[in-house]
């Protein structure tokens, strides 16, 4: 379960194109964010995948991912060129490929490593999907397998891709927009593959009949997943609140949202949650998906510059800045779903759980103030060093950024109490069984 964002340039401030991602994985599925340089390849060069092994390129484009940590494929991220892209499960009539074979996750890789704008990318997803398919096991304790859609942009233009199998369709994406879980594609759309208008007449679309095609496709049996259309109506709601002035602190305020349509709840609470969020927190064992990572990106020809928490839960994370041509700050260990007091990740997750066990709603009230003028005053200092910084001024900016990061989330773990305050006792019981599963200990153990 995920909610990708972008608001074209005739929605922002800036007219820069702004993107936006949350990534919902399973509670212990920690997410790695890491770079890699371009590279050249051998003409007979292979690549293994999560699953299978393809051919490689001759030259791969320098990435920025956010990935689960035991996949090889991303779940959003950018390249060199200014393509960013995030991927969202979805549900059609037809049954998700369980044979191994091209994951969602890696399609999005796939397409960020070869293409230089967000047109070729779409071109890189169709024909690897024409020619491999999509399949396999996405889930981490749980299998879960399903089809995918993607939101894909560029500085220019921005695409949204669904699929179905081998099949997909395409919608250009002309205002702000967003999607979720759910197909949404409702009236024909600009492009679509040859096999896909018999697989959809089948299933009873009729273009002389004013038909949503959004719910020919989709399994009516899993529409209720994850609260996606709910999800989906509040991010579009909040960023048509906004659209034309959006900014980089607009996305960000949207993936922590905690409201319903637009509705914003001040005193929600995650252990209240009946219906999912566009900031998501795991509940019970049934509520298994929570928001492990979140990633902006503020698209602009010729510099773009990203921010991610590294982090779950974004409502009490702090957004941190990165650009492609430096290093990404040390940020601890590797994570994997194995709690490690070095890793980035798992500190902020100790933060988290007993945050959510305690009074979540007054916690979050305390910092709030903080984390909004801290991702304010990295803004302005990123916006100074990339108008006539040097590349040792940026680095030094960003390893600043981090830094000052680590420190207030090492302020707010040392004021946090350990007291519950939580008064659903299975809730508690699911949170405790799954730290104990990961290796967490309560704090002094």
């Amino acid at each position: 379960m995920c909610d990708t964002l972008v608001a074209p340039p005739n929605g922002t401030a800036s007219r820069a194109m702004l993107f936006g991602k949350n990534s919902d994985r399973q509670r212990n599925e920690a997410q790695v964010v890491e770079s890699f340089p371009s590279r050249d390849h051998d003409r007979d060069a292979e690549l293994a995948c999560t699953y299978i092994t393809i051919p490689q390129v001759r030259h791969t484009h320098a990435v920025i991912l956010c990935r689960p940590f035991w996949i090889w494929g991303a779940e959003m991220g950018a390249n060199e060129h200014g393509v960013a892209i995030g991927n969202e499960a979805v549900h059609a009539r037809q049954p998700a490929n369980q044979a191994k074979s091209l994951i969602g996750m890696d399609l999005l890789r796939l397409a960020l490593e070869r293409s230089a704008t967000a047109d070729e990318a779409v071109t890189v997803i169709t024909s690897l999907l024409e020619k491999y398919g999509q399949g396999g096991n996405s889930g981490h304790l749980t299998p879960s397998y399903y089809n995918n859609s993607f939101l894909i942009a560029d500085a220019k233009q921005a695409f949204i891709l669904e699929t179905v199998g081998r099949e997909w369709l395409i919608e250009r994406v002309n205002k702000v927009q967003s999607i979720s879980n759910t197909y949404g594609i409702d009236r024909p759309p600009d492009q679509m593959s040859s096999g896909l208008p018999d697989l959809i007449r089948e299933w009873g679309w009729d273009d002389k009949k004013d038909s949503r095609l959004s719910k020919v496709i989709a399994d009516p049996h899993k529409e209720h997943i994850g609260n996606a259309e709910g999800r989906r109506a509040t991010s579009r709601s909040l960023l048509a609140q906004a659209e034309g002035h959006l900014e980089v602190a607009d996305l960000m305020a949207i993936l922590r949202d905690h409201g319903q349509g637009g509705e914003r709840h001040p005193e929600w609470r995650p252990e209240y949650s009946a219906r999912r969020t566009v900031c998501m927190h795991a509940g019970t064992a049934d509520q298994a998906g929570q928001t492990v990572g979140s990633m902006i990106s503020d698209l602009t020809p010729g510099q773009s510059v990203h921010w991610v928490t590294a982090t779950a839960a974004p409502c009490i994370g702090i957004f941190k800045p990165l650009l492609m041509d430096v290093p990404i700050p040390p940020h601890g260990a590797r994570p994997s779903d194995r709690y490690d007091p070095n890793s980035l990740w798992w500190k902020h997750e100790r933060l988290h759980r007993a945050a959510i066990l305690g009074n979540f709603s007054e916690f979050l009230h305390e910092i709030q103030p903080e984390r909004d003028a801290l991702e304010a005053s990295f803004r302005s200092r990123l916006s100074a060093v990339l108008n006539g910084g040097t590349r040792e001024d940026r680095e030094r900016a960003i390893a600043e950024c981090w830094q000052e990061a680590a420190e207030i989330e090492q302020q707010w773990i040392a004021r946090m109490s350990d007291e519950e305050t939580t008064k659903d006792p299975s809730f508690t019981e699911t949170w405790k069984k799954m730290s104990d599963l990961a290796g967490m200990q309560p704090r002094g153990d």
